[in-house]
């Protein structure tokens, strides 16, 4: 078999290539014109995504939507897909590290030593603004108020361990 043979595509392939690049593209048009921004689109692409939003015509949002995937078979899609991924939640990396942040929240909520052995593992934490966070915490619980601090403190404990590495040298981060 020759290498032409090899390297060929069959139509259906192609078209099932594209039907999934048009696809992705159409995800771009599910999200707000802020979390458009933060994606390195290139310009003609992101143009595209926010006239998609405007057009109101059935034929016209049908023609731009085949823009959209003609645009995207241009464009590298892997970092567009590594964006959504983490932005639905399905970078487990990201996940498991914002569960060691609530894990270590409710350490720090239950026991007064878990400060101590948190600072001693991240040095650079604003040890009384997590002691003050924790006090009004727990204060907050006990008279049932809305979770302010609660939500103050995990931002907090995230801040600090998405900064810098550990005490012991291994980075503790996760991509953000």
């Amino acid at each position: 078999m020759s290498e032409q043979q090899e390297e060929r595509i069959s139509k259906t392939q192609m078209k099932k290539r594209m039907d999934e690049l048009q696809d992705l593209g159409m995800e771009l048009t599910r999200l707000s014109a802020e979390t458009l921004k933060k994606i390195d689109l290139p310009e003609d692409l992101y143009e595209a995504v926010r006239e998609y939003k405007k057009i109101t015509s059935n034929g016209a949002l049908k023609r731009q939507t085949q823009y959209i995937g003609r645009l995207m078979r241009e464009t590298d899609p892997a970092p567009i897909r590594e964006f959504l991924a983490k932005l639905k939640g399905e970078n487990t990396a990201h996940n498991a590290f914002l569960q060691r942040i609530e894990q270590m929240r409710a350490r720090l909520l239950a026991n007064d030593d878990a400060l101590t052995a948190f600072v001693a593992d991240y040095p650079h934490a604003d040890t009384g603004a997590l002691r003050t966070l924790i006090r009004n915490t727990r204060k907050e619980q006990e008279l049932g108020k809305p979770p302010k601090n609660f939500r103050a403190l995990y931002q907090e404990i995230k801040a600090v361990m998405s900064d810098g590495s550990s005490a012991d040298g291994s980075a503790d981060k996760a991509e953000e």
